[in-house]
């Protein structure tokens, strides 16, 4: 068997998906590449059934580098080989997939999980044991990109105090103080939103309806709801697909009017040339707020149009680019 390494244009179809199965690591010829691949297929094969695989790498967060193994054809059953930091050699990806496919044991690789999408190599994990140690939860702060914190506060309510996740002035708006005036109440979906990943946000609700689980005198519920609302929406953040469409852009020559083209998104000129809706494309990645409003540009989709873009506009699977 041989193994090439290649760069293809990405697919518009899917094919029915196949069982999975266990990839045969008999590659014999590949070199690594010393420029950057990421975002590109670096080999494709055949596993011991006869099943056409290809090992790739896609940008992971902070700048980081997951190398993947997934079905060829229908671009899902995707596997981590390696996840690798931001500050390792741009070559090492191919490195790693020498060894992953020439490996005569043939040793399986993990199936990707949500988390991996959000983990920095040996940066989040002292992070995250940090915020684990805080005595606390109500002293847990989190920054969104404008700079303002968010954070677990106790409010008065009808009744009895509630727990509230609430967000304190940015640093530049007028009066802020570094934070330690008390915030305003926000929804757990406008708090993620601004921040734009679930994490650790969610798993810190989690943590805290755990703890006050039955507690007569602090109340949980509206905390609880808004949980339940976040998981069961088909709104989703689109940070994902937007780095995924920059990255294109960036690094196979492709404009926003050819996605958007290729997504059916059709307008045409006066003389009946046409072209990709733009203005659409951007609006529904965040790169521009909606049609004659101010403000920033939404972080949600809605994940009907996420699959259409990341399918149809970018040719991968949508899970790719779904946080």
């Amino acid at each position: 068997m041989t193994t090439t390494l290649t760069h293809p244009r990405p697919r518009h179809a899917s094919r029915a998906a196949r069982p999975r199965s266990r990839a045969s690591r008999g590659a014999r010829s590949i070199r690594p590449d010393a420029r950057p691949i990421t975002g590109a297929v670096l080999a494709h094969y055949t596993d011991a059934e006869g099943r056409p695989r290809e090992v790739l790498a896609r940008p992971g967060c902070g700048g980081s580098v997951l190398v993947l193994d997934r079905d060829a054809g229908t671009l899902e059953d995707r596997r981590l080989v390696a996840h690798l930091a931001a500050d390792e050699a741009a070559e090492n990806a191919s490195v790693v997939c020498l060894h992953y496919l020439g490996d005569a044991r043939g040793r399986r690789c993990r199936p990707l999980t949500a988390a991996d999408l959000e983990a920095v190599p040996f940066g989040e994990a002292g992070a995250d044991a940090e915020l684990a140690t805080v005595p606390s939860p109500h002293a847990t702060q989190l920054l969104d990109g404008h700079g303002c914190l968010h954070r677990l506060e106790v409010l008065d309510g009808p009744s009895i105090p509630e727990l509230r996740w609430c967000r304190c002035p940015c640093r530049e708006e007028p009066g802020a103080d570094g934070g330690a005036e008390r915030g305003e109440p926000e929804s757990v979906r406008d708090a993620v939103g601004r921040l734009e990943s679930y994490e650790p946000l969610r798993a810190l609700t989690l943590e805290v309806l755990a703890g006050h689980r039955g507690d007569p005198g602090l109340s949980v519920a509206v905390l609880r709801a808004e949980l339940a609302r976040l998981d069961g929406s088909r709104i989703v953040l689109n940070r994902g697909l937007r780095r995924a469409v920059e990255y294109a852009m960036r690094t196979e020559g492709v404009s926003l009017s050819e996605i958007a083209y290729r997504c059916g998104r059709v307008k045409r000129d006066g003389r009946g040339r046409s072209s990709g809706e733009t203005s659409w494309l951007a609006r529904r990645v965040g790169l521009a707020p909606e049609g004659g409003r101010d403000g920033a540009p939404t972080p949600w989709i809605h994940t009907d149009v996420l699959a259409l873009i990341a399918r149809d506009g970018l040719g991968v699977s949508p899970r790719e680019v779904e946080l």
